[in-house]
């Protein structure tokens, strides 16, 4: 039957295909047919070339078809064959390892529960063999890798914890009698420290540390207790000047020098003078002429000009005044200074026009007196303690106010850019 059946589709495509094109070009008016007989012929063949394409594609689709069936029912002996290949070259000791990772999770997963839970020491054993196998992810079947790493950070978090735990003994390592021996020599002298205490400690041939003396001095000095030398008492108690010079031009554009010594504490001008020529002997011979019978102050402030020079030194030395010399570039340092110079500069000089020495110096002198007077108002409205604390209320009073409403010497200072800029309009 299918010899039968092939035999008459081979004759009927020779009909159909073959037949008419031998037949038409045997004919002696092949040549002579017109363009739309050769493209009902073409059309044909399109035809015909359709059908064997659309056959040619069912056929390679059932070949697929049965492949696919019969690779479903093999490739299940893949995995296992994989697998079995891949632990051929592993050790003993990791494949037992693996082996207890499974065995541990058939065990939890034996428990008969719907979502069953693993314990402490479960979770510790499945972290210290997932440590030993190096494909590890491959092997979990009831858990996520994330899972294991976070229980992996855990475990570390709680031994680290269990190693930093307090260790404290109740019974304390020094002696009984060096206790009280350190809160006495705390509450008899403020002024010591604790490195100060345990060097007294040390040569009574005991040793402790820094941290066990300030532990031990907390009892001794209450919190509210002021425990050092306050700023305010030491600047009361130490007397220092500052100096410095400042360069303005008269109505010629002659250059005129202003050399201004200040009390750091009070910010009270001490000494003015003006020149036009400047040398070493002539600001020597100023400091001479604030320091009348050797009374000076306890240290004094001066940057590294050459103005100054070895002579003005050894006449500071003569009244037993002390310089401390600023570092290079750095006019912080002198900062009271600095700051009043500027004052000068901007509220009165840079709005007059100096005729000559002797006005310059008589603009520089009522300044002078304007901010003394001020000074004494404020002296006289403060308390006898120069040291006292000014209340709270009272400082936002002052904000409010402004800097004519500040006490203390600070504010007497504070408010002399509108003295400055009051003697320059007189």
């Amino acid at each position: 039957m299918a010899l039968t059946s092939m035999r008459r589709r081979a004759s009927e495509w020779i009909t159909v295909w073959w037949l008419p094109v031998w037949s038409a070009q045997s004919s002696p008016s092949f040549y002579d047919r017109t363009s739309l007989d050769r493209s009902c012929r073409m059309g044909h063949r399109g035809l015909v070339s359709k059908g064997l394409v659309r056959r040619l594609c069912s056929a390679v689709h059932r070949t697929a078809s049965v492949f696919h069936a019969g690779w479903q029912r093999v490739g299940g002996l893949f995995p296992l064959l994989g697998g079995l290949m891949a632990d051929v070259p592993r050790s003993r000791g990791e494949l037992v390892t693996e082996n207890a990772l499974l065995r541990q999770q058939l065990i939890v997963a034996a428990r008969g529960v719907k979502r069953p839970a693993f314990l402490g020491h479960e979770r510790g054993m499945l972290v210290l063999l997932a440590r030993f196998v190096p494909r590890w992810r491959d092997a979990l079947l009831l858990l996520k890798p994330e899972t294991v790493l976070r229980w992996h950070r855990e475990g570390f978090r709680l031994w680290w914890r269990w190693r930093s735990r307090a260790r404290r003994s109740h019974e304390p390592r020094l002696a009984p009698d060096i206790i009280p021996l350190i809160r006495r020599m705390a509450r008899e002298n403020r002024l010591w420290g604790a490195e100060r205490i345990r060097g007294e400690l040390l040569k009574l041939g005991v040793c402790v540390a820094k941290r066990t003396v300030q532990r031990y001095m907390r009892g001794a000095r209450p919190p509210g207790v002021h425990r050092g030398q306050p700023w305010a008492t030491f600047l009361h108690n130490q007397t220092g000047w500052a100096c410095d010079f400042i360069q303005v031009y008269d109505i010629w554009f002659r250059p005129l020098f202003a050399f201004f010594i200040i009390d750091v504490n009070s910010r009270r001008v001490v000494h003015v003078a003006v020149t036009r020529a400047l040398t070493e002997h002539w600001t020597a011979q100023q400091l001479r002429n604030a320091t009348p019978f050797g009374e000076g102050p306890g240290f004094l402030i001066r940057d590294r000009d050459n103005k100054y020079g070895a002579v003005f030194d050894r006449v500071a030395k003569g009244a037993g005044v002390r310089v401390l010399k600023t570092a290079v570039r750095a006019p912080l340092m002198n900062a009271t200074c600095e700051r009043f110079l500027g004052s000068v500069r901007r509220e009165c000089l840079d709005h007059m026009i100096i005729l000559s020495e002797r006005h310059l110096l008589r603009v520089l002198a009522r300044v002078r007196s304007r901010l003394l007077q001020r000074f004494q108002a404020a002296s006289r409205d403060r308390s006898a303690d120069p040291c006292r604390r000014i209340p709270r209320s009272a400082r936002r009073c002052s904000r409010r106010c402004g800097a004519g409403a500040r006490t203390g010497p600070e504010g007497a200072a504070g408010g002399r850019n509108r003295l400055v800029a009051s003697a320059s309009r007189r």
